[in-house]
């Protein structure tokens, strides 16, 4: 997923048009035309569309904005940026699954350590240590995803324990991904322990990426998801997911 720090310019012809996160929540009919590509791709893929199928694809593409922007900062560089829905936007992808492919920031202000060589920028606000970077973090994180919530809930078929497990979710994958894309999947699971390490209201669990062995029986992460995709409803003669809740019990 590509960021720009920056107001975001217009698109390129064929590209769709960026989408403001603040408008989306102030006016869900915006979510509620997203869920309608999703449906369509659905369709085009599966043959059908079930309601929760569709509804979890937009409620999850949309936590990937604030939770992969934060998590990707926060492992890569010790920042904590704006996540109100104010100063995000995102666009989705033009073809094939219509998830978020690209996000906009426009408020350059951030939270750093004392350490960091930026911290000295007039954009910067600087805290004492690095466990008041990740209450800051989820502080942020969880005041949009409240706003989601919020806005979603009343929209779709999903109580509030699935939108919560999914805000969790987001978090916890996208730790897991910055360390990935960073060469240290390792060091992600970490910070991804370092910003779930309890079972905190609102969120539904600590991080659940824990080792284990793949169908080789090579050393790998894994983890249990704490909300359903709902894909097993779809015509593939498939059950649940191996990490879903419905199938794997707390940790």
């Amino acid at each position: 997923m590509h960021i720009t720090l920056d107001t975001p310019s217009p698109g390129r012809r064929g590209q769709r048009e960026w989408q403001h996160c603040a408008d989306l929540l102030a006016h869900p009919d915006g979510l509620a035309t997203w869920r309608a590509v999703a449906a369509e791709w659905l369709r085009a893929e599966y043959g059908e569309a079930p309601h929760q199928t569709v509804a979890a694809g937009v409620r999850s593409w949309y936590l990937q904005v604030p939770a992969y922007l934060a998590t990707l900062l926060f492992h890569h560089e010790r920042r904590v940026p704006s996540l109100r829905p104010e100063d995000l936007s995102f666009r989705i992808a033009a073809r094939g699954k219509p998830e978020p492919a690209e996000i906009a920031v426009a408020n350059p202000a951030f939270a750093c350590l004392p350490d960091d060589p930026a911290a000295g920028a007039s954009e910067a606000f600087v805290v004492d240590s690095e466990d008041r970077l990740v209450q800051l973090l989820r502080a942020r994180y969880t005041a949009h995803a409240a706003r989601f919530v919020r806005a979603y809930q009343p929209t779709v078929r999903f109580g509030a324990r699935n939108l919560w497990g999914a805000v969790t979710d987001a978090l916890d994958v996208g730790m897991w991904r910055a360390g990935k894309q960073n060469g240290d999947e390792g060091a992600g699971v970490t910070d991804a322990g370092l910003l779930l390490r309890d079972c905190s209201a609102p969120f539904t669990s600590a991080s659940t990426l824990h080792p284990a062995t793949d169908e080789h029986g090579d050393p790998c992460w894994t983890r249990r998801k704490e909300s359903c995709c709902f894909h097993y409803m779809l015509n593939e003669g498939k059950g649940p997911c191996r990490t879903c809740p419905r199938v794997i019990p707390p940790l």
